[in-house]
């Protein structure tokens, strides 16, 4: 493995060409652009003359650590994309950093970046999780970059919610491809909250499935101009919007008849039938008042059924079926006779 030292960039072919006959301290005084990428480097030494850095490339190298960074206040760009970084750690006093980039590295967590107050670009897609986690987000740690954080890519790290990313009112461009991200209706809020966004890309999530997704997206994001790599036309949004604002004052306007129907016939015996039907009368009628009963006459219930039953004349061993309402009638008769 190699350390990355000083006397490793003047020996470098690009800088010794460079240097010409200026002495290697005022050479690496007036260095402004480093460039060791995939150099099979694993640690970086003190590199504290090189003070006036402001762009380092050290991707795809060995690194398992940030270190040694401390003089570069200077630094705009880090570039650590494809080596072993497992916590981002040691950048607090890069305090004129902008652009970050940290994908395809091992982080499970986003932190340690409350100081970077200029950054505007975070790149940390692609890494190597563990199987079963994601990539999580230190609150902190993004309520402190909502303040100039324009450029988010979080690709490919098995996400499936972003809501404590609400705060990040400030972005334009947001990668979030290939993630768990599902619920429409969460993506709705926070992007409600992220006025300036213009790009988005969320291909390869399941949310894509979900009917009427782009255009539930594009009536919310007001001044996006592309979504999953399609441009979004102007006219196409301005429909959505009317549309959609329409179909939620029809939405209101059957609410308050519904509220001022109960509200007037609290007591109706049918709501959907209304107080004028002769149905909705009837049952008012029949819980209100009763009709007065008529007395002196005997009340008298007939069985409508068929019963079996012995008939006279014929011998008991024979049955035949009989109404219930002729027996009764047959008795009655009987009984008034035998009282006269």
């Amino acid at each position: 493995m190699i350390r990355l030292t000083v006397d490793l960039i003047a020996k470098s072919s690009s800088h010794f060409k460079n240097r010409r006959n200026c002495p290697l301290s005022q050479y690496l005084k007036k260095l402004t652009h480093l460039n060791f990428s995939n150099r099979n480097i694993d640690d970086i030494d003190d590199l504290s003359m090189c003070r006036n850095l402001t762009v380092l490339y050290l991707y795809d190298n060995q690194i398992t650590h940030i270190c040694s960074l401390s003089f570069a206040s200077n630094l705009t760009h880090l570039y650590l994309q494809n080596n072993h970084i497992t916590h981002i750690e040691n950048l607090s006093s890069l305090q004129n950093l902008s652009k970050l980039f940290l994908g395809g590295n091992s982080i499970t967590v986003v932190e340690g970046l409350e100081q970077l107050k200029e950054l505007k670009e975070l790149h940390i897609e692609g890494q190597r999780l563990p199987p079963g986690e994601k990539l999580i987000f230190d609150p902190c740690t993004v309520l402190a970059l909502s303040g100039s954080l324009s450029v988010l890519n979080i690709n490919d790290n098995n996400i499936d919610e972003i809501h404590e990313l609400a705060v990040l009112n400030k972005l334009t461009h947001l990668y979030a491809a290939d993630n768990q991200l599902q619920d429409v209706q969460e993506l709705e809020v926070v992007f409600s909250q992220w006025p300036q966004l213009h790009r988005m890309d969320l291909r390869g999530n399941p949310v894509c499935h979900t009917p009427k997704y782009r255009d539930r997206l594009i009536t919310v994001c007001r001044k996006l101009e592309d979504l999953d790599g399609k441009e979004i036309n102007e006219l196409s949004r301005q429909f959505l919007i009317n549309w959609k604002a329409s179909k939620e004052a029809k939405k209101k306007v059957r609410s308050e008849r519904i509220m001022t129907r109960e509200i007037t016939y609290p007591l109706s015996a049918d709501f959907h039938l209304g107080p004028q039907h002769p149905s909705a009368q009837n049952r008012a009628g029949f819980l209100g008042k009763r009709k007065p009963l008529e007395f002196g006459r005997p009340s008298i219930k007939m069985r409508s059924d068929p019963v079996w039953t012995d008939c006279i004349g014929v011998s008991m061993s024979r049955r035949v079926k009989i109404p219930a309402s002729a027996r009764l009638a047959t008795e009655m008769q009987e009984s008034w006779k035998s009282q006269s």
